[in-house]
């Protein structure tokens, strides 16, 4: 399996083709499949923003253990992303999908080219990515990046940049190079640090016997949600039942994901993602990493997947520092969820 640092996380690539599929965004071909009996809503897809690794373990628990059918669910395909034409975006908006996880820098990007979408919940309270350098010569702090090397994926340009201007760093001050997430350029002293997930490059390191260290980007001036869940306002406007009904099935898949690392990982290894020859120690650690991002206190306090007015406003005003100009209101849908944990409070995490 390719690491998860090589993901083109602003995969805007594809937002080209959305113009095309609009006129079919009212094309529910790919949503429902029949009705009727305890699967009356029918089969919907959901698009993975990624690989079947352990990213997704919430999603594994909610279906082996019969959430979405209890929610009355046929069936919830669970559509591999990390490939080309797998954008959520487009997903959406052709009708291939029903749902799909993504993030707020790929989807502002097509909701500003008029693409109907809404993010109605966030799976990471905080985005993974992070500068990975050692431990032996860490980097900390932000004002640490002058003067270093630091290896940048292409598609990652964006949020780099975002960070670099929301601490007051001058580019030209950092030496940016080259990257294709290979670790060893770090580990030989190629490079000082380099963009990646934290959930992944410093697990890695750490199973090769390197001690890692990292600057996490969503604590340091640029805060953004990753995993989110994203629909189209056809879905919210026509389908709101059901996707409270898919929304309580995945609160339920995830709290037991947070409950359970090692199982996390061992469903991740050995059976949706069993043809990645996934690592099930690498997997556990990594699970036990993301769920810093999931639950946070607000998550605690609030429910997993919602976010608070603070935390939107933060996410708008570091899209804004990526040159995208987006208002709130075109880009989450909140209310859905809020209905849902009102519904059942015992939602939440205890």
């Amino acid at each position: 399996m390719a690491p998860l640092d090589r993901r083109a996380f602003l995969r805007t690539t594809g937002l080209a083709g959305l113009a095309l599929g609009l006129a079919a965004c009212g094309d529910n071909s790919a949503s429902t499949g029949g009705g009727g009996g305890e699967g009356g809503l029918g089969s919907v897809k959901l698009q993975l923003s990624w690989k079947k690794n352990v990213e997704f373990a919430g999603e594994y628990f909610a279906d082996s253990k019969g959430y979405f059918k209890a929610a009355g669910f046929s069936q919830v395909e669970l559509l591999s992303g990390g490939g080309s034409g797998t954008s959520v975006e487009s997903g959406l908006t052709t009708g291939r999908c029903w749902i799909g996880l993504s993030a707020p820098t790929i989807t502002a990007p097509a909701v500003l080219q008029g693409a109907p979408l809404k993010i109605v919940g966030a799976t990471f309270q905080k985005n993974p990515f992070a500068v990975v350098s050692l431990s032996k010569n860490p980097i900390e702090d932000p004002k640490a990046l002058v003067g270093k090397r630091i290896g940048v994926q292409d598609s990652n340009e964006l949020v780099w940049n975002a960070l670099l201007k929301a601490n007051g760093i001058d580019p030209a001050s950092v030496t940016r190079v080259p990257f294709q997430s290979d670790p060893s350029m770090l580990t030989s002293g190629q490079l000082d640090g380099y963009v990646g997930f934290v959930t992944s490059g410093p697990v890695r390191l750490k199973m090769q016997g390197v001690d890692a260290a990292h600057l996490l980007f969503a604590d340091h001036g640029l805060p953004l949600v990753a995993e989110t869940f994203t629909v189209t306002q056809q879905t919210i406007d026509t389908e709101r039942d059901k996707l409270k009904a898919f929304l309580t099935a995945e609160i339920k898949g995830w709290k037991d994901a947070v409950a359970n690392p090692a199982k996390s990982a061992e469903m991740a290894a050995k059976t949706y993602g069993k043809d990645l020859n996934l690592d099930v120690a690498e997997q556990t650690e990594e699970a036990k990493m993301q769920n810093e991002l999931v639950v946070t206190p607000d998550a605690k306090a609030n429910g997993l997947f919602t976010m608070t007015p603070e935390l939107i406003e933060q996410n708008i005003a570091s899209l804004g520092k990526a040159g995208l100009a987006v208002k709130a209101e075109q880009l989450f849908d909140l209310t859905i969820l809020d209905e849902v944990y009102k519904a059942d409070p015992s939602l939440k995490l205890s």
